[in-house]
């Protein structure tokens, strides 16, 4: 990789987010208990879509599909945060940045797509629910998966593509707690203003767009569940109110961050955690919290192997 970007520079100084030990102790514990529940939270949803029945519908295909991207996402950067807040030099080698920049804009990129394929189910569901099942067939499903993952690939190689060209032979402390590609090529030794302005129309821009197009989208389905006031809109009501609040934490941090790229706010570090940690934390929780049929689902299956390993267990005889 040296042979691309020349670079004299081996690896990167990270700053983390705090040099106070006793805070870095608080982090280490809270973002571990994070991290671990947002694995097993996450998973839990995976596993409980694959083994119900009643679940293998397109919704919870695209569901389970974010929870694998949330499960990605949280685990492209946290684990070497949680472990550098153990450690009092926080490097990261070269190849290992670019590594992090490639997993964020490959996760972050498939995400969006697959939050417009999410809203997309929704309105199929609730303006022509005559012609769902015609529309969200299983090969649709699938494609709008594919098509997440490659888009999600295209981007982020757009995003390497310039980055690994860069000379790197000056300062090489970043300041915060992974490599984000508004950080890491200001610490190129030639003008960044050209990149600059490639990387807002690639990614903020983007966002924003995205942002924009399924905050429309979400409005005309609730004007239509407004007007059909029934049992089963109240249900959709809920399951679009929980879409959205996802789609606003995972939006809200990338487009402030990638709109001013080189503006060097402590806001930016908070609004970091919030979607590289918080999201993918909360999702689970949202869905779970405001879907009673997941809630259910989940229910059923943790009693039935309580249970189960109850009843398989030996029981000792009666003296």
């Amino acid at each position: 990789m040296e042979g691309f970007n020349h670079s004299r520079i081996s690896e990167f100084v990270l700053l983390g987010l705090t040099d106070s030990p006793d805070l870095q102790i608080f982090l280490f514990v809270v973002f571990t208990i994070f991290y671990l529940i947002t694995m097993l939270g996450n998973c839990l949803i995976l596993l409980t879509v694959i083994s119900t029945p009643h679940l293998h519908s397109p919704m919870y295909f695209l569901l389970s599909n974010l929870s694998l991207i949330d499960m990605c996402l949280s685990s492209f950067a946290t684990p070497k945060m949680i472990m550098d807040f153990l450690v009092q030099q926080k490097t990261i080698s070269f190849e290992g940045c670019i590594s992090q920049i490639f997993f964020l804009h490959l996760f972050t990129g498939t995400e969006i797509v697959l939050l417009i394929s999410m809203s997309f189910d929704r309105y199929i569901a609730i303006c022509k629910p005559l012609h769902y099942s015609t529309i969200m067939s299983q090969r649709v499903c699938v494609g709008l998966v594919v098509t997440s993952w490659t888009v999600g690939f295209l981007h982020t190689m757009s995003q390497l593509a310039f980055t690994l060209y860069l000379p790197f032979c000056g300062p090489k402390v970043i300041d915060s707690f992974f490599c984000d590609l508004p950080l890491v090529i200001q610490l190129a030794c030639i003008d960044i203003y050209v990149l600059g302005i490639f990387m807002i129309s690639t990614s903020g821009v983007i966002a924003l767009i995205s942002f924009l197009l399924l905050l429309t989208s979400y409005i005309i389905v609730l004007v239509t569940i407004k007007n059909h006031s029934s049992k089963g809109s109240s249900k959709a009501l809920s399951t679009c109110t929980a879409h959205f609040i996802v789609v606003f934490m995972f939006f809200g941090p990338c487009i402030f961050i990638y709109v001013w790229p080189f503006t060097n706010f402590l806001v930016d570090k908070i609004l970091s955690v919030f979607y590289t940690i918080f999201t993918p934390f909360l999702n689970p929780l949202i869905y779970t919290l405001r879907n009673q049929e997941v809630k259910t689902a989940m229910k059923n299956r943790l009693s039935n192997r309580y249970f189960g390993i109850r009843k398989t267990a030996p029981q000792s005889p009666v003296k």
